[in-house]
């Protein structure tokens, strides 16, 4: 099954990826609202075996996919047993409740600290399974994979490429300071790159995702500065007499960013 695109997330979203000025003190949340008479409704089914874990992963799935603006939420609740396999899955039933699409998985530990993480997303409207994956992850991955399963379940009911898994950097500013903060795309796990009484303008991620460039003024004056994510050092690349501003990356050989 191929459901239509209806609205492109991507340029939704896009009014976030460059600047965002919010308090420091909070998560960046991120709604996108409107497109509900057109969203392609989808039940996520709490996966088997969550609830042994601090962080589930279909509660994150589930609310990427709603986030996007494409896709409304169906109740999973009071289906008895609850399906973990594609072949569990009635589709009678989740044709009843008006879900065109179903998503099921498990989450099993192993022995060496890991977990198999296992989903399956099911066209509840032709039959079928359209996806099925499985990861053996650490706890501290389960939010990168539950990214990575709602991108694979968006390519799959969009056609288009998902972005749950990209960050996005923005600007928070708190009293008289200033930080530029890289999140995941939803705003969770937000992480201060630079803090600084002085403002920041202009966050422009690298091709490749390692770097950032932004504007600074803490010299009294704007420099472009280029931050290396992995080590946390910088280099001032312009700091020429007069405006630096607007820094812009530019694509290399083989980069696919």
């Amino acid at each position: 099954m191929r459901l239509p695109l209806r609205r492109s997330f991507l340029s939704l979203l896009a009014v976030v990826l460059a600047l965002v000025v919010a308090p420091a003190r909070a998560q960046l949340t991120i709604e996108i609202v409107g497109g509900a008479g057109t969203a392609i409704p989808i039940a996520v089914v709490p996966f088997d075996g969550e609830s042994a874990f601090p962080l589930g992963i279909s509660g994150i799935v589930a609310a990427d996919l709603q986030r996007s603006g494409l896709f409304r939420s169906v109740d999973p609740g009071g289906i008895v047993p609850r399906p973990a396999r594609a072949e569990d899955v009635r589709i009678d039933v989740w044709r009843g409740r008006g879900a065109d699409a179903v998503v099921v998985g498990t989450m099993r530990p192993l022995g060496d600290g890991r977990v198999e993480v296992r989903y399956a997303l099911v066209d509840s409207v032709r039959g079928g399974t359209l996806a099925s994956t499985l990861y053996t992850v650490t706890q501290a991955q389960f939010r990168a994979t539950a990214h990575r399963i709602a991108d694979e379940i968006y390519a799959k009911l969009t056609g288009e490429r998902g972005v749950f898994s990209t960050r996005i950097a923005y600007v928070a500013k708190q009293g008289p300071r200033f930080q530029l903060i890289v999140a995941d795309a939803d705003g969770a796990d937000p992480q201060t790159i630079v803090s600084t009484d002085e403002p920041l303008l202009s966050p422009r991620w690298s091709p490749d995702g390692s770097k950032i460039a932004y504007v600074s003024l803490e010299q009294k004056k704007p420099i472009v500065y280029v931050q290396n994510l992995a080590t946390g050092g910088r280099t001032a690349v312009a700091a020429f007499r007069g405006s630096n501003s607007a820094p812009r990356g530019r694509p290399t050989a083989g980069s696919s960013r």
